[in-house]
């Protein structure tokens, strides 16, 4: 309709006005497309321009080719400096038909792909003239993702529901010492052994993040405590209490933080598939835990009775009052349960030790937290992007074995930066739930 047009019959004003701008937008744009599109166009335009620069100057500077071992004995090579020059071109060619044209619904598929070939080129430079293993990288990579998918699906069931959960560092920490405690003293006892030792230290670090998430939902919606503050606080709480226990308790009775390593537990067939199997299927159980809980997770968010009402609450908790929603029970439900994933997740990391250490973390929390926006508060991006997280930390190890001259603090602070983007709208919109961080009091 013309903005001169009279709104529909069925069309409130507001509804009218927002579909006579965003008409307006479309017919002044260039292309057909909104100006904010031909923004976020532009914008990933340069982007592309940038990379093919970064790769012509500092990735074409290595003679050599480097050899990436497969499973199996097998290998391939790429000579580096050739990639390097080849990726640079395509960056450049890419760049200009963004500019001109962009890629329309092909836009991530093409995003994708440049991605992986400055990636592939970035490693041809790193391992010029040397080998390693590629498959060990990928394989790596799934396992430093899992914890952060344990988080960020913390971090989803939370902000879907209407809540910020900041506390995700402090959950994670609580699990990790609680299931590290318990898990010891627990295998000490008569009849149970060091596995059922420690499934039992799983199940007390689960409850006790369930706790400290009940902590976190009575102070914010109880007493309506702003829900930033709350989660730093119980961060600090957390890290301060465990780091107190660990030097009291722990380092004075060494048996009670000597749980049992679990090891990779292969499946049937599956790891016999090439690539793929010695990647996903030679994994821990807290792997395919994760992915299960990805799967499970996403099926009740977009398919449940409670998936539904969870979304309500977490954009319009008021709409969802009045349709007889109990809003604040179910904050309080979704965010223990965040509590106890959580919990879950924070056991890895004495799975995978074996002990606890202080600040065992690291502050993988707040990726959680950074995965949880680059997934734009979906499970399946949530994934996506910690697998990306832990690709990042995989190939920084690789890098100080490799002795390339770039600290590989470098690396692990690329993904940082790429929420920067992402949360900027450098490439596109990143919004989460609309009441995310707003008190609600039923009426």
């Amino acid at each position: 309709m013309s903005i001169s047009e009279s709104p529909a019959p069925d069309q409130t004003p507001i509804e009218t006005t927002a579909t006579t701008t965003a008409t307006a937008d479309a017919s002044n744009a260039p292309g057909g497309m909104t100006f904010e599109e031909r923004r976020h166009a532009r914008n990933l335009g340069i982007s592309y321009v940038v990379l093919a620069g970064v790769t012509a100057l500092f990735l074409t500077r290595h003679e050599g080719t480097a050899t990436f071992n497969l499973d199996g004995g097998r290998s391939f090579g790429l000579p580096a400096q050739g990639l390097g020059w080849f990726v640079a071109a395509a960056l450049a060619v890419t760049a200009g038909i963004q500019l001109w044209r962009g890629y329309g619904k092909y836009t991530n598929v093409v995003l994708a792909m440049a991605s992986i070939l400055v990636f592939m080129s970035f490693l041809s430079w790193a391992a010029a003239g040397r080998s390693f293993s590629f498959i060990g990288m990928l394989a790596s990579a799934v396992t430093f993702s899992t914890p952060l998918i344990f988080g960020a699906c913390a971090g989803i069931m939370c902000e879907r529901s209407g809540v910020v959960n900041i506390a995700i560092e402090g959950l994670l920490l609580s699990g990790a010492f609680t299931s590290a405690l318990v898990g010891s003293i627990a295998a000490s006892w008569p009849g149970l052994g060091d596995s059922s030792g420690f499934w039992v230290g799983v199940l007390a670090a689960m409850i006790a993040s369930a706790l400290l998430a009940w902590l976190l939902a009575w102070l914010a919606i109880r007493f309506k405590v702003d829900q930033v503050i709350v989660g730093f606080f119980i961060n600090f709480f957390v890290l301060g209490l465990t780091s107190f226990l660990s030097s009291r308790v722990l380092t004075e009775n060494p048996d009670y933080n000597d749980t049992p390593t679990l090891g990779a537990w292969k499946i049937p067939l599956l790891e016999r598939i090439p690539i793929l199997g010695q990647i996903l299927f030679q994994q821990t159980v807290f792997v395919y835990s994760a992915m299960l809980l990805v799967v499970v997770f996403t099926w009740f968010l977009f398919r449940s009775k409670w998936g539904l009402r969870t979304r309500a609450v977490g954009e319009h908790p008021r709409a969802a009052d009045t349709l007889g929603i109990n809003v604040l029970r179910l904050r309080y439900r979704n965010v223990i349960l965040a509590g106890a994933i959580a919990g879950f997740g924070g056991s890895w990391w004495t799975a995978t030790i074996g002990r606890f250490n202080e600040n065992i973390t690291n502050g993988r929390g707040f990726i959680a937290l950074a995965v949880v926006i680059v997934g734009r508060w979906h499970p399946v991006g949530a994934i996506s992007a910690a697998l990306l997280f832990g690709l990042f930390d995989s190939v920084a190890d690789k890098l100080s074995l490799l002795n390339t001259g770039l600290p590989s603090e470098f690396i692990k602070m690329t993904p940082y930066l790429m929420t920067i983007v992402v949360v900027a709208g450098f490439v596109g919109r990143s919004r989460g739930p609309k009441a995310a961080g707003q008190p609600y009091e039923s009426q």
